[in-house]
């Protein structure tokens, strides 16, 4: 039997004190026939090749590699036969339906484990095999999300990215922005005109919410203040047919969009062939019980004005990037609010959020200074400061029928205060993120919807605080979340400028179409829905200094899944 040399030797004691922390390696003993036969056949490779190795040297690598081939078979065989045991725990649960409690497992390293190790194992197996197929059926439906996510309406005219946005509960509906342009404003959600503007902050406008009846507004800024203050517009009346194509007309010529005399020539005589060689009918269909004047200038608008339009929006918008931001824009020509209704100063930082507690009595209020305050609005009076957090607040939320408040915060949790028992205030802590927790809302049922600069978003049920019910694993870190009332979808805004579509499951819908000429161009900040309006059903906001309109066709969406 030949004689192991002080290298192999070594070797193989390495490879004894690893195995002592891993799986235990049955290794079969060779006889002196079988080690007889390697050897012979290791001087016949040896005797055949050319090296300038020393024919001992390459004896004892043929050994080692020998020895390796033999223990990465044994290991070959062990994974085949854990795999093996894997199938009968996965048939098993199949079968009865639940976890297993314990029992024999027939061979292998498994048999000696106990019953907790294998509940263990099987819970993971049915965790990773969730998610995977998950992440599998999301990739295909990427494709198929421009057919039911499309941008109806931009709405631009803020001078700095913006924050926060929020939709009215009551009649006129109208959709609010809070930018970092120390201004909030109000928009025509049919028309994405600018209705009105508040412009009594002295620091950046973090967030808005509405009154849930009357015509109040509520904004949080840098300048450590909360403001109420009180708004009145008028809707603008949408014309008809023949007054939208002038209206276009005159509204891109007016603006000062450079057509020059060929394109404008040019574009009459495309405008009068295409009427002359369409059918009449087949164009007053289109544009039923309208005059020639209004096809004419329909015609006329998209071939001529319509391209020049979206080259000048993109050129504005370059200059716009490389600007510093101090011009005027649109909504520094509509009516202006300067004064506050009411104004809560309490806190020692920046107020990052701020919302209606149910009933609109009480405002809470969220700050850098680490607390919640809670004011009661008609004293402007302090009722609770809400401490506990170890860093700088992000966000809070109130529960839409219920006195509950859920605030998120840097040092990776979010807390619920319940105020239902005007004696017992209690707090729940919310551990599960390992970064910033940007935001945290309710949804309809008793759930909590939480996201984090750590690339995820979690489900938790209110009456279950200590793990997730579900967990949405991203790209990218996430920020202002929104979750549909009626259907429970969740809108993600992230930082790479996407928005995601996921259910409260964890399964993706869609991702909404973004590219060079549609989308947002910077990070996404917020999402709000607005399931009262058919259309415009979605609203994002981001640093690209626009807020964005979406027709999410949720039936359709749904009906893929």
């Amino acid at each position: 039997m030949p004689v192991e040399s002080g290298s192999s030797a070594a070797a193989r004691h390495t490879k004894q004190k690893r195995k002592s922390h891993s799986l235990s390696i049955r290794r079969s003993n060779s006889t002196d026939q079988e080690q007889r036969t390697v050897t012979g056949m290791q001087r016949d490779m040896l005797d055949g090749q050319d090296s300038k190795l020393p024919l001992s040297l390459r004896s004892n690598l043929l050994d080692l590699f020998g020895q390796i081939e033999r223990e990465f078979e044994n290991l070959y065989i062990e994974n085949l036969e854990l795999r093996r045991e894997i199938d009968t725990l996965n048939e098993r649960l199949v079968s009865e339906g639940q976890t297993i409690d314990g029992g024999e497992l027939s061979k292998g390293a498994l048999k000696a484990k106990a019953s907790h190790s294998t509940s263990q194992l099987s819970q993971k197996l049915m965790t990773t095999y969730k998610a995977s197929t998950s992440k599998i059926v999301s990739s295909f439906k990427a494709t198929t999300s421009r057919a039911v996510c499309q941008i109806l309406r931009e709405y631009v005219g803020h001078r700095d990215g913006i924050w926060d946005l929020a939709v009215t509960r009551n009649s006129p509906v109208v959709l609010g922005t809070a930018s970092a342009d120390h201004s909030a404003a109000l928009w025509s959600i049919e028309t994405g005109k600018c209705l009105l503007r508040y412009a009594g902050h002295a620091g950046s406008v973090n967030s808005i919410k509405f009154h849930p009846t009357e015509q109040m507004a509520l904004t949080a800024s840098g300048d450590q203040t909360a403001h109420i203050w009180r708004y009145m517009v008028q809707l603008p009346v949408i014309p008809p047919l023949a007054d939208i194509s002038a209206l276009l007309l005159w509204s891109q010529l007016s603006a000062g969009h450079s057509l020059g005399p060929p394109r404008v020539v040019l574009g009459i005589l495309l405008t009068v062939l295409v009427i002359i060689l369409t059918p009449r009918g087949e164009i007053l269909r289109v544009a039923p019980d309208q005059g020639r004047l209004s096809v004419v200038l329909y015609v006329f608008h998209f071939l001529i004005i319509a391209p020049t339009a979206l080259c000048d929006d993109e050129l504005d918008f370059s200059d716009r990037e490389d600007g510093d931001g101090d011009g005027e824009g649109p909504c520094s020509e509509v009516p202006t609010i300067r004064v506050a209704t009411t104004t809560l100063k309490s806190h020692q930082g920046v107020v990052i959020a701020a919302d209606w507690l149910v009933g609109g009595k009480q405002v809470v209020t969220a700050s850098w200074d680490r607390a919640a305050n809670l004011y009661e609005v008609e004293t402007s009076e302090l009722v609770h400061t809400l401490t506990g957090h170890d860093q700088e607040l992000t966000h809070c939320c109130t529960h839409p029928s219920q006195r509950l408040v859920v605030t998120s915060s840097r040092d990776t949790t979010f807390r619920l205060w319940d105020f239902r028992d005007p004696s017992i205030h209690s707090v729940n802590v919310f551990q599960g993120h390992t970064d910033t927790v940007t935001s945290a809302v309710f949804t309809v049922g008793d759930n909590v919807v939480s996201g984090s600069d750590d690339r995820t978003v979690k489900v938790w049920d209110l009456k279950n605080m200590r793990s997730p019910i579900a967990t949405i694993r991203t790209d990218s870190a996430v920020n202002r979340i929104s979750v549909s009332a009626n259907q429970r979808i969740i809108a993600l805004p992230h930082d790479n400028r996407q928005v995601r579509l996921f259910d409260m499951t964890g399964v993706r819908l869609a991702r909404l179409p973004r590219s060079n000429r549609q989308g947002h161009r910077r990070m996404v900040c917020c999402s709000v829905w607005n399931e009262e309006n058919a259309s415009c059903n979605l609203f994002t906001c981001g640093f690209d200094r626009q807020a964005i309109g979406w027709n999410i066709n949720i039936p359709a969406l749904l009906q893929e899944k």
